[in-house]
């Protein structure tokens, strides 16, 4: 009769020299594809500060309109202006602005897009009224305005 051999254990270990480098591509993945910031600020924008806020729900459907002084006054002027998208505008241009936002979402989300309006404090109520009156005849009736968190000194 032939003689069977025990099967010695195999080595059950996992190589690990490649992991190293699996982890610094998806480090250099994530570093590349991640967005910090989506707009630069060409206005000065200190919102104010409130004690009790509410957060959105649905921020993919939230537009943010700034409204402040330029921080290049030689350009721009004294005058607080309208910022969107990362461009300075007339309070006139601003239902292209909103029809624009609102071809980007889908046909059932366009009714539900909020304008959030971020407000420097020092700004003039003239300039706030032109932008909602604006607002209102591109048909953008949800409106939002944006301030910090009130931070308590007791």
């Amino acid at each position: 009769m032939a003689k069977f051999k025990k099967k010695t254990a195999s080595k059950q270990d996992i190589p690990t020299s490649a992991l190293p480098d699996i982890i610094f591509m998806l480090l250099f993945f994530f570093m590349v594809t991640t967005v910090m910031r989506e707009t630069d600020l060409l206005i000065e924008n200190r919102v104010p500060r409130a004690s009790q806020l509410i957060k959105l729900q649905k921020k993919s459907l939230v537009s943010y309109i700034y409204v402040g002084k330029p921080k290049e006054t030689n350009k721009y002027g004294a005058e607080p202006r309208v910022q969107a998208n990362g461009v300075i505008m007339e309070t006139k241009e601003i239902p292209l602005f909103v029809y624009q936002e609102k071809d980007k979402l889908d046909e059932v989300d366009r009714d539900k897009i909020t304008m959030s309006l971020k407000v420097d404090k020092e700004a003039k109520m003239g300039i706030l009224t032109d932008v909602k009156t604006k607002l209102r005849e591109a048909n953008a009736l949800k409106v939002n305005y944006s301030c910090g968190k009130e931070t308590s000194t007791e």
